[in-house]
């Protein structure tokens, strides 16, 4: 249960991923480097994802070895989330202030 909960979080801040190529808004304005706010909005789409996977392979490998793995999903949720700061970091870095 805790990991479809999980795969559930994933796609919800994977989709808000997509919302940081609005970061390239003020660029008609002043100049932007829209490769970087490109390489942001990538990582805060796809880095969730790989943790997912990450977590998912993990906790499998440690049910089948009949080992407690239900804190896998638990202690992936901050770093699920943290993913998309770290790409919406990426992507502002790429807009003048």
């Amino acid at each position: 249960v805790l990991l479809l909960l999980l795969v559930c979080l994933t796609a919800i801040v994977s989709y808000f991923g997509f919302f940081l190529a609005m970061a390239s808004d003020p660029c008609g304005a002043v100049e932007c480097d829209e490769g970087l706010i490109g390489i942001g909005m990538l990582t805060a789409v796809v880095l969730p994802w790989l943790v997912f996977v990450a977590v998912l392979v993990v906790s499998i490998v440690r049910l089948v070895r009949r080992r407690l793995g239900f804190w896998l999903p638990l202690a992936a949720v901050p770093l699920v989330v943290g993913s998309w700061f770290v790409g919406a970091a990426i992507a502002s870095a790429g807009v003048p202030t």
